[in-house]
């Protein structure tokens, strides 16, 4: 499951300026943040950029 949603709002980034930031659009990221899309690896790059974080991060871990 990818935690897009928890990160952003962890850092008070709302998704427009997420959009914004990584030339994603706002429907595209939202589907990933409701997990109903999977990004492309290079859209997890632009994401994990934007959010000052790395790409694992961005998963939850199986072993919580």
């Amino acid at each position: 499951r990818l935690l897009i949603w928890e990160k952003r709002t962890e850092q008070n980034i709302s998704l427009r300026h997420l959009a914004m930031r990584t030339e994603i659009s706002k429907s595209a990221l939202g589907a990933y943040e409701n997990n109903l899309r999977s990004p492309t690896m290079n859209q997890m790059e632009k994401i994990a950029k934007a959010l000052h974080t790395t790409i694992p991060d961005l998963y939850e871990s199986p072993y919580k």
